[in-house]
């Protein structure tokens, strides 16, 4: 059956597929039985070159058609899984079952009992899960976080010299250049995408409870522990020694934090450019035929950072419940680490939506200069700070409270009366020169 976006229950195969369909190929059902069918033959070709019953029987055409196996394993095949699934009642046994079809078509049946040897499903699982994992980072999720830190990086290479009012507690304070507050950003998501790439992505390869019991005790002189740190780290993972039947999910939940921690990174972007809109700092391109409000014709409404800030706040919740939920399993294994898994492309569909609106929002945005210099010339009272700091370095008795006393007023602080103020004052000529060319326009520091 093929599903219509009209009829779908979640958006994000409904209102929101084109965007969220890179991830198809990595946390779709049938991405998943490819995966772990991708991971049994791996597992067998490794065994073929370690056990002596197996270390002559794959020539290098015989290995070619194994791997293709996988890469060739469409629809057709991943349905043909599904049915023998509706006799097992078993994923993963589906899949070994179906590999023994295929080998009984390769002349290979003799071997067949050591597809899965001495495996437990979650084997299988906790090395398929990781590796779409990382595989849908690198190819779909970095490449388009990347694409929105590129074009934050441009604008604040652009709007570098850009003074503007900053607001702390919403109230009118230091200026600052709008570049470096939008560097702000490509700083911090920056970091963290540093520290996303640092995480080790764990998995686990040790038989029913962890032990690899069935192998010690099939081939007791065989070292099954390098055996088994050889086999993950080809795949590209971390093997978790220590373990239960399941994985530890530790490294999972760091995973799903620094992707959330991205994410809250991404939802402050989202306010701050809808503040800036609000304020007119920033004009939006207008898209002919587009419309803003259904009742009020004039309106230009900044939606993409609103569906950006939506989306990530619901990727978080899921986030933040696979970290907090896998981790935690009774006794050797129970079986909601399953069910729960099964839902890492979900905010992971979310999140890239998120990253599509704010790639769109941001590509819309027009620097309204004439808005942020008003705001300055309207705010003279933000010097303040700067003449007390030079009236301290003189030595001026208690400036803080003589600028205190001139700027906290219901009446708006000019140029003028800031030049009157500094005229009053007893000090030298020279300083009255050097704190008159201090202006909300130039006051603006270092970065």
């Amino acid at each position: 059956m093929i599903l219509d976006s009209l009829q779908a229950i979640s958006p994000i195969d409904g209102r929101y597929a084109k965007q969220t369909a890179p991830l198809q190929n990595y946390f779709s059902e049938e991405a998943l039985i490819r995966y772990r069918v991708r991971v049994e033959i791996l597992y067998f070709i490794a065994l073929c070159h370690e056990l002596p019953q197996l270390t002559k029987v794959l020539t290098k055409v015989d290995e070619d058609r194994l791997h293709a196996i996988y890469k060739d394993l469409d629809s057709k095949a991943a349905q043909r899984i599904k049915e023998i699934e509706a006799i097992t009642n078993h994923d993963v046994k589906a899949v070994e079952y179906y590999i023994k079809e295929c080998f009984d078509e390769l002349g290979l049946t003799q071997e067949k009992e050591f597809i899965h040897f001495g495996l437990t499903s979650q084997d299988i699982n906790n090395t398929s899960f990781p590796l779409m994992i990382r595989e849908a980072l690198d190819r779909v999720y970095l490449p388009l976080l990347e694409r929105v830190v590129s074009q934050l990086e441009v604008y604040a290479l652009e709007w570098a010299d850009v003074s503007m009012l900053a607001r702390t507690h919403g109230q009118p304070a230091s200026p600052t250049r709008l570049g470096k507050e939008i560097q702000v950003f490509v700083y911090r998501l920056q970091e963290q995408i540093q520290v996303l790439k640092s995480i080790p992505f764990g998995a686990k390869f040790g038989g029913a409870t962890g032990n690899l019991n069935a192998h010690a005790v099939a081939y007791p002189n065989h070292d099954w522990i390098s055996f088994a740190e050889r086999f993950v780290h080809s795949l590209g993972l971390s093997r978790e020694r220590f373990t239960t039947q399941i994985s530890n999910y530790d490294h999972a939940a760091s995973l799903f934090d620094a992707l959330a921690r991205i994410n809250v990174i991404l939802i402050d972007l989202s306010r701050d450019f809808w503040m800036y809109i609000s304020m007119d700092y920033f004009k939006q391109r207008i898209k002919q035929g587009e419309i803003g409000s259904s009742a009020m014709p004039h309106k230009v409404n900044p939606i993409d950072f609103e569906n950006a800030e939506g989306n990530l706040g619901l990727a978080n919740a899921l986030y933040n419940h696979l970290s907090g939920k896998l981790p935690i399993s009774r006794l050797q294994r129970d079986l909601t680490d399953s069910t729960v898994l099964r839902n890492i492309g979900v905010p992971m569909a979310h999140t890239l939506i998120s990253l599509n609106s704010l790639l769109k929002g941001l590509d819309k945005v027009l620097l309204n200069r004439m808005a942020l210099m008003n705001d300055l010339e309207h705010n003279w009272a933000v010097v303040a700070e700067a003449l007390q700091t030079i009236l301290r370095r003189e030595g001026y008795p208690k400036p803080y409270e003589t600028l205190k006393e001139l700027t906290r007023t219901n009446e708006e602080i000019t140029a003028q009366s800031i030049s009157d103020f500094i005229d009053s004052l007893d000090i030298a000529p020279e300083i009255k020169i050097e704190m008159k060319a201090i202006t909300p326009f130039s006051y603006i520091g270092i970065y």
